[in-house]
C-alpha cells in the first residue's frame, strides 16, 4: 500500500462479502499471501442483495468510517437477481449519506468473482486508502467521542 496511516488515525471499513464470490475472492487473495491493508473486517453473507440498508446506517452510526459491500459480477449472482438489487440500494444509499452528511465516497459497491484474490486487494487497497484520505467519519459515536475529548481539552486550558 502506497499510503500509510495518517498519525493515530485507524480507519475502521466494514465490507460486506457475498458468500459465493467476493468472500471467496478474498480467500484467495488470503491464501495467495497477497499484501492487503489490515483496516477493514469481512462480514460475510449468502448474497450482497441480503445486505439491508438499515445495517449499513446503523454501521455508520456505531463509528465505521467507510463500508464497502462487494458481490458477484452482474450476471453472474448465485441468487439470480440479488445484486441487481444491492445496485439500485446503493444508488439510494449513496444519495442518503450524503443528505446525512457524509461523503458519498465513504460508501462503495464492488464486483469480484472467486478467482479474483488480486481485484480483492486492489479493490480494498484502493477504498482504505480513499477512506485515509478523507479521515474520520464525521458522524457516529467515535465521532462524538473525539468531540467530547476536544471539549474536555478545551476546558482545562
Amino acid at each position: 500500500m502506497s499510503k500509510t496511516v495518517a498519525g493515530d488515525f485507524k480507519p475502521r471499513v466494514l465490507v460486506f462479502c457475498c458468500n459465493w464470490c467476493a468472500y471467496a475472492g478474498a480467500d484467495l487473495a488470503g491464501v495467495s499471501r497477497l499484501k492487503i491493508t489490515p483496516h477493514f473486517r469481512v462480514i460475510r453473507t449468502m448474497c450482497s442483495g441480503r445486505v439491508d440498508p438499515e445495517l449499513i446506517l446503523e454501521a455508520f452510526a456505531e463509528g465505521a468510517d467507510g463500508i464497502m459491500v462487494a458481490g458477484c459480477h452482474p450476471g453472474d449472482c448465485h441468487y439470480m437477481e440479488g445484486n441487481y438489487k444491492t445496485m439500485r440500494r446503493m444508488a439510494f444509499l449513496k444519495k442518503l449519506v450524503a443528505d446525512l452528511g457524509l461523503e458519498p465516497d465513504r460508501l462503495a459497491l464492488e464486483w469480484v468473482s472467486a478467482g479474483e484474490g488480486g481485484r480483492f486487494r486492489e479493490v480494498i487497497n484502493g477504498f482504505v486508502e480513499k477512506i485515509i484520505e478523507l479521515g474520520p467519519s464525521p458522524i457516529g459515536k467515535r465521532a462524538e467521542a473525539r468531540a467530547g475529548k476536544a471539549e474536555s481539552a478545551a476546558a482545562h486550558q
